[in-house]
C-alpha cells in the first residue's frame, strides 16, 4: 500500500534506504546543504526552498502558493510504487504540513480530521506549518477544513527533531 514517510534531514539517508523510497520532497531553507540519497534520482527529487515561518520576515522566504502548487503537482506525478519520502530540517513543521497536503491532494475522499489525528498518533512532535496548511487548504478547495483539523490536534510535543513516521493515504 502506498504511503508517505516523513523524516528529519539527519535521518534522510537511512530512511531512504530502509523504506525503499524512490521519490523525495525537500522543504528546507535555501542554501541548506542536502545530500540526495543514492536511491533517489535527481528527476524524482523536488527541492522547495523557503523558511519555516508563518508570517513574512525580513531576509526570509515564507512558504508561498507556488511552493504548494509544485508540491501538489509533484505528488500527483508520483507513481506510488514505492513510498514518497518528505523531509525538512527537523521533520516537525514543513515536512509534516507537506505530507498532510500531499495525502489530501492525492486522495480527496480522505477526511481532514481523520488524517490530522493519524498524523498526531504517528508523530507526537508534529506541528505542521500553519501557513503551508492554509495555502494547501485554499488551493485544494477544502474550505478551512484542513486548517481546522490541524488546529484541533494542537502543537506537538517539544522536540529538537522528529522521528521518521508513516502517513497513510487511505483509511
Amino acid at each position: 500500500m502506498p504511503h508517505i514517510i516523513v523524516t528529519p534531514l539527519s535521518r534522510l539517508a537511512e530512511t531512504a534506504t530502509r523504506s525503499g523510497a524512490r521519490d523525495m520532497v525537500t522543504l528546507i531553507n535555501m542554501g541548506t546543504p542536502v545530500e540526495r540519497p543514492a536511491e533517489i534520482a535527481e528527476a524524482r527529487h523536488l527541492f522547495l526552498g523557503f523558511n519555516d515561518i508563518v508570517e513574512p520576515a525580513d531576509g526570509m522566504t515564507p512558504p508561498g502558493a507556488e511552493h504548494v502548487q509544485s508540491l501538489i503537482a509533484f505528488g500527483r506525478n508520483w507513481d506510488r510504487r514505492t513510498p514518497l519520502l518528505v523531509h525538512c530540517y527537523a521533520g516537525i513543521s514543513r515536512s509534516t504540513a507537506g505530507a498532510y497536503i500531499t495525502a489530501l491532494a492525492l486522495n480527496p475522499e480522505l477526511d481532514e480530521i481523520w488524517l490530522a489525528q493519524a498524523l498526531r498518533r504517528n508523530a507526537p512532535s508534529a506541528t505542521p506549518n500553519s501557513r503551508l496548511v492554509a495555502l494547501g487548504d485554499d488551493i485544494l478547495g477544502r474550505n478551512g477544513r484542513m486548517v481546522d483539523a490541524i488546529k484541533a490536534i494542537g502543537r506537538g510535543e517539544e522536540a529538537f527533531e522528529g522521528t521518521p513516521f508513516i502517513l497513510p493515504l487511505v483509511v
